[in-house]
């Protein structure tokens, strides 16, 4: 389908392809439903969007309903999951086009999922990849900038998120559920759609909470909980899902033993352990909001921090702004390559760097040698942060290059050659 559309792109005049490509996006989304059988309208299928929390949200909630005995289906950012089988997502997109989603649901049709849960992002709304997924239920965890080279602007981004909500009035399931973060300023364009019942959540639900870099403790409906996840945003994700749950009759007594079970998501606040006297976290974190977020965290601790989170091509505006929030909350930097695409690297990093105060920051390209310098600064009870990529399976470079990568993997890697060195 991509041929066909290049093909189309190169023989149609621009403005002419402009004003056909959203008929060209709905036709296919819809042909790819039909093809399978309207595949969602046999599913309780739960969509959840928002800039943060996407994936970590869809995890908890996955486990939540496989606790009440559920059967579920699972497509995210991170992977592909009908029943027991899983496999990861190595498309780089969370939402591949609507051929492969409409398969997929009719393959946990056939497998006897009752349920399923899909990632829905603002890029996917673009290319109508949420037509024809007839929802049940939408989380929305959060809204902040994001995307904006992309969409054009904020509103036009908020616009695709409430899309979304639109798609849950529109697939007239008998009750339609929301569930929004009442903290967000943005939850309350969602409040105005008509939808039949809508559920908040807050902080507020969890306290008292403490927090500490190996865990979290919180109340819950008169019960105190414990967590392997850390920061104040993981309860947030925790929230969404425990409300999900009770909103569709699971028990308190099995959705806190979910959450207790959770072991975390890679790839996500995920902690390499290999006997070091130091943290060292691989997080995705890749927008302004969502660094501060991992870095308060871990705001108590001296901090190494390997800095990216910003590709070629997109979101330049917030290049600046990652390098001033890890001036504000690192003790040490280094700035390394993520995914340059086709623009220079050199120029990604020297924009970041511009809002960089913190005099102790050093540029290392090569990603390896950064996560590799970085452990080597480390020191006992110190924190390393490597953030950008989370569970990304390629440095993207120039012409579509793929360069297989994994944060975590080079990390373990590494901290076992440290290791054994000091041995």
């Amino acid at each position: 389908m991509d041929r066909i559309l290049l093909l189309i792109k190169r023989f149609i005049p621009r403005k002419l392809f402009k004003s056909l490509e959203p008929l060209y996006h709905f036709s296919l989304a819809l042909l790819g439903a039909f093809l399978y059988g309207f595949p969602t309208k046999k599913l309780y299928v739960i969509g959840i969007t928002g800039t943060k929390g996407k994936t970590t949200t869809a995890e908890l909630t996955n486990a939540v309903l496989e606790e009440a005995g559920f059967k579920t289906a699972l497509a995210g950012t991170l992977r592909f999951k009908i029943g027991a089988n899983s496999k990861p997502n190595l498309f780089k997109m969370t939402m591949p086009g609507r051929f492969f989603l409409q398969k997929f649901f009719k393959e946990a049709v056939e497998s006897g999922c009752t349920h399923a849960i899909i990632e829905i992002t603002s890029e996917g709304v673009k290319q109508f990849r949420h037509r024809f997924l007839y929802l049940d239920a939408l989380i929305f965890t959060n809204l902040a900038p994001e995307h904006i080279e992309s969409h054009g602007s904020y509103e036009k981004y908020l616009a695709a998120k409430l899309e979304i909500g639109r798609q849950l009035v529109r697939s007239k399931k008998p009750h339609p559920l929301f569930i929004g973060n009442k903290n967000n300023s943005e939850t309350k364009r969602f409040l105005k759609l008509p939808i039949r019942e809508k559920k908040l959540f807050s902080l507020t639900d969890a306290s008292p909470y403490d927090l500490s870099k190996d865990g979290s403790s919180f109340s819950w409906r008169g019960e105190r909980v414990k967590t392997r996840l850390v920061g104040e945003f993981n309860l947030d994700n925790i929230l969404a899902a425990l409300t999900l749950g009770e909103a569709i009759g699971i028990s308190k007594k099995v959705l806190l033993e979910a959450i207790e079970g959770f072991k975390g998501v890679p790839g996500r606040m995920e902690e390499i352990r290999g006997g070091q006297d130091f943290s060292v976290i691989v997080d995705y974190a890749h927008t302004p909001d969502s660094l501060e977020a991992v870095y308060k965290a871990y705001e108590k601790w001296r901090k190494i921090c390997v800095l990216s989170g910003t590709g070629g091509g997109r979101d330049k505006w917030k290049r600046p702004k990652m390098g001033e929030i890890a001036s504000r909350y690192c003790d040490s930097i280094i700035l390394t390559d993520e995914d340059p695409y086709d623009e220079d690297p050199e120029v990604i990093i020297s924009d970041i760097k511009a809002g960089i105060t913190n005099k102790n920051t050093e540029i290392e390209m090569d990603r390896r040698a950064a996560i590799r310098k970085a452990l080597q600064k480390a020191g006992t009870g110190d924190v390393v942060l490597i953030t950008g990529k989370g569970t990304d399976p390629y440095i993207m470079g120039p012409g579509g290059s793929k360069t297989p990568w994994s944060d975590a993997s080079v990390a373990k890697e590494e901290l076992e050659k440290l290791l054994k060195g000091s041995a």
